[in-house]
């Protein structure tokens, strides 16, 4: 088993149904540190207090290396609410946040509002996909007394009223949630705004991690699936693949396997196949 850097794709998209985009997303992993945050309050608002908690979190981070996710995510609520009171942005803007702290060994994940965290554990013949964090949303407050099933859960009229964001002005400190494992090899975390599980289903998303050849080929694949059953909403996401890796070389081969069916065994037989078919003819050709 090797122990390599984190490797990391991220993408964010409007979608097709807004001029603006109110998400926004950070990589950094020289501080260990990626997150998503989903701003709302109208155009220029929410792409205001996203950006206010991407920025806030960022720096109490690059400040203070030992800072919880819990303490600087407090911080950029503090940060949203000053910054209204002092005219930057506009009264009543706040923000989802679903960040990822990560070393070589664990991983932190701590969020406020419906942006979700997945983590993606790969096996023979395809993977499982567990939500680790649980939506701060009146859907989920329903789930939780009984009131529906949490199959009933993603098709509720409701399903995207949140019940805390940061920046929220009744709330002098948020509750963040906060979850902290152990890395497993070849693990993906996947970090993501409700634009993208809005539109495709927690099946649909194991369905194409378990296809995918690497993270960049699985962040396309679920950005198009999003932007093709409606993108309605802004979209963004990341993956986050584990430091443990068993499977190392055959990765790197496999990252020059072009991407043909979808099918990461299939595209490679192809591929090789035709390499060989190509030697061969250049042999041939050699000895004319």
């Amino acid at each position: 088993m090797t122990i390599s850097p984190l490797e990391y794709s991220a993408a964010s998209h409007p979608g097709l149904m807004r001029d603006n985009n109110e998400d926004c997303f950070l990589s950094r992993p020289e501080q260990g540190l990626w997150l998503v945050a989903d701003g709302m309050g109208g155009h220029e608002a929410g792409e205001v207090a996203s950006a206010l908690v991407r920025d806030t979190i960022e720096r109490e981070t690059k400040n203070n290396p030992n800072i919880s996710l819990l303490d600087s995510i407090q911080q950029a609520h503090a940060t949203i609410l000053t910054s209204a009171a002092q005219g930057i942005g506009a009264p009543g803007m706040g923000s989802t946040v679903v960040a990822l702290k990560s070393n070589s060994e664990k991983y932190q994940v701590a969020w406020v509002g419906d942006s979700r965290a997945y983590l993606w554990t790969p096996s023979h013949g395809g993977g499982r996909l567990e939500q680790l964090s649980v939506d701060h949303s009146y859907v989920q407050m329903l789930v939780e007394t009984g009131a529906i099933r949490p199959e009933d859960a993603e098709f509720h009229p409701e399903k995207n009223i949140i019940t805390q964001c940061l920046g929220m002005q009744e709330l002098a400190q948020v509750r963040v949630d906060v979850v902290e494992h152990q890395w497993q090899k070849d693990q993906w975390i996947l970090l993501c705004s409700d634009g993208l599980t809005d539109e495709i289903n927690d099946k649909a998303i194991s369905q194409i991690l378990s296809e995918a050849q690497d993270c960049l080929a699985a962040v396309d694949q679920l950005l198009h699936a999003a932007l093709t059953n409606g993108g309605r909403d802004n979209i963004t996401l990341q993956i986050i693949e584990s430091p443990l890796r068993e499977n190392y070389t055959a990765k790197g081969f496999a990252q020059w396997v072009p991407y043909l069916t979808g099918k990461a065994q299939l595209d490679a037989w192809i591929f090789g196949a035709s390499l060989v078919l190509l030697l061969s003819l250049l042999l041939y050709v050699m000895n004319l």
